[in-house]
């Protein structure tokens, strides 16, 4: 991942003091109903935890132009059709963390690690069993009444 998500934001002071740092993730499904998570690379912040895929907003630029930024940089994927789902806010030591799940419809290209990160397709309803980030744990329950 390019920017380092959620966990990455936790770490570090909002630039405006109070200010949420502001977070996108995706939910990507394959053919079989899966999702897909993302193992964060060692090296960064909680390495070999799990999450959605995503990163922090660059200034000025929208929830939507992130998200297809941050899955061209580290999936290698073109998102055509997406949809936010659900936003909620993570409080971290360092800072406070904006985190927008949005769901990817339709995308061009197959996914690749491009970030040094492994993947993985995950069922929703095995989603709990892994150890993702806490900040990504609610969306787990609404994903999975979503796609049942």
């Amino acid at each position: 991942m390019n920017s380092d998500g959620a966990a990455a934001a936790a770490d570090e002071v909002a630039a405006t003091a109070g200010a949420a740092v502001r977070v996108v993730a995706a939910a990507l499904w394959n053919q079989l109903g899966e999702v897909l998570i993302a193992e964060r690379p060692a090296g960064k912040p909680l390495a070999g935890r799990w999450e959605f895929p995503g990163g922090k907003l660059d200034r000025g630029e929208s929830e939507l132009g992130a998200l297809r930024r941050e899955l061209r940089e580290e999936l290698g994927i073109e998102v055509t059709a997406a949809r936010p789902f659900m936003r909620l806010k993570a409080t971290y030591p360092a800072s406070e963390v904006e985190l927008s799940l949005w769901i990817v419809e339709a995308f061009n290209g197959h996914v690749r690690a491009l970030d040094g990160q492994r993947l993985k397709w995950v069922a929703p309803a095995a989603l709990a069993k892994e150890d993702l980030l806490e900040a990504d744990r609610p969306f787990v329950e609404a994903l999975c009444t979503m796609r049942s």
